[in-house]
């Protein structure tokens, strides 16, 4: 299991309707988040800053996210979710989420 974090910003004038659309996400799009082997995704949010924590349980992380990429529910899904984001400063170019680094971790 690998514990992955990331990082975008939230457009100040987008942060309620980002909310509203995760206070009901889509049970398709849920359903692809598992069949690509993520769990315990949770998305934080503090000071126009949205934190994205979960963890993947597969063996061929770029395979699953390509076929999440490729799910017609889930590019919906973001055709509403990604005009509230833009990413951070410092992410990579073509990185929309930022990946961030593990620093600390206990059990």
């Amino acid at each position: 299991m690998q514990r992955m974090g990331s990082v975008i910003q939230v457009k100040p004038d987008k942060l309620e309707e980002y909310k509203k659309l995760h206070a009901d996400a889509w049970p398709g799009v849920l359903d692809m988040i598992r069949k690509c082997n993520i769990r315990n995704y949770s998305i934080f949010y503090r000071d126009g800053l949205l934190f994205s924590y979960f963890e993947y349980i597969g063996t061929d992380y770029n395979s699953d996210m390509a076929k999440m990429g490729t799910d017609p529910l889930t590019r919906k899904w973001w055709a509403l979710t990604d005009p509230c984001q833009m990413p951070v400063s410092s992410a990579k170019e073509g990185e929309w989420w930022a990946s961030m680094e593990e620093v600390f971790h206990t059990d």
